[in-house]
């Protein structure tokens, strides 16, 4: 099995749900990013997705979309977010997943991504914009490779389109919680527990919901009806508020903390 359906199977022995933790490699700097990076294993992240920075971003809401800015501002490019895990395996073996648009994987060349992403230490991919009838070329590469290849469900996902998701998803099925862009949310969505019970019928695979998810509270509620919750516009605006500060590691790792701990 691969480290990320290891870290499923050993938190549910343990009944706890997966804490996934997003943020955008190289935001707020280079040398911040990596510092949050360490953060997010130290607090008890037990996935970490890092998000490819890029200028065209489908689903991103304005924290994501600012968070990318100043990471191309400083000319972040996909090979440095692969340094940027390399660097990271030398520390933790936490599964690392990358989160990106499809563009980055056909400039970057795609087979020569999936080898390069399984040599610095990438455990999966989300390619967020690429629908299942066209991702023939990339799971073939990844496959290849012992990516896992993490796909998107909607709340507008039809019951066809779930079957096909949940045969091509490794590692997890990401599940949307609600329509529109990322972002914190006061409120979970009332029909998330039916939304996650129609991909259940449909798999066995860890389903990990993201989109909203922004508090403790989220996390619990979220992790008694799927097997992981994902948080990442929280976790990004927080280190965009200190950003610049001594005090940015500390404050991310001690919110991570309060994340896990509702998993449990």
């Amino acid at each position: 099995m691969s480290r990320i359906a290891d870290t499923f199977t050993e938190l549910k022995a343990k009944n706890e749900g997966a804490l996934v933790v997003f943020t955008v490699a190289g935001h707020p700097s280079p040398e911040e990013s990596t510092k949050v990076t360490t953060a997010l294993a130290e607090g008890g992240a037990d996935i970490i997705e890092l998000g490819i920075p890029f200028s065209d971003p489908l689903a991103d809401g304005p924290a994501i979309q600012n968070a990318s800015q100043r990471a191309l501002a400083h000319d972040i490019t996909p090979g440095d977010v692969l340094e940027m895990v390399r660097a990271f395996r030398g520390k933790s073996e936490i599964p690392v997943v990358l989160m990106t648009c499809y563009n980055p994987i056909c400039q970057y060349g795609v087979g020569r991504f999936a080898a390069d992403a399984k040599a610095a230490g990438v455990d999966g991919v989300i390619v967020t914009d690429l629908p299942p009838e066209e991702c023939g070329e990339w799971v073939s590469a990844a496959r290849a490779e012992d990516l896992d290849t993490i796909f998107l469900l909607a709340p507008t996902s039809s019951t066809e389109r779930t079957k096909k998701v949940v045969d091509l998803a490794t590692g997890f099925v990401y599940c949307v919680s609600r329509m529109g862009v990322t972002g914190a949310r006061e409120d979970l969505p009332p029909d998330l527990k039916n939304l996650v019970g129609r991909i259940r019928r449909e798999t066995d695979k860890p389903i990990a919901v993201g989109f909203g998810i922004s508090q403790p509270a989220h996390v619990a509620q979220v992790c008694r009806i799927a097997d992981g919750a994902v948080v990442g516009s929280a976790v990004v605006s927080l280190i965009d508020k200190q950003r610049g500060t001594a005090d940015l590691p500390q404050a991310v790792a001690q919110f991570v903390g309060e994340l896990k701990a509702a998993t449990r």
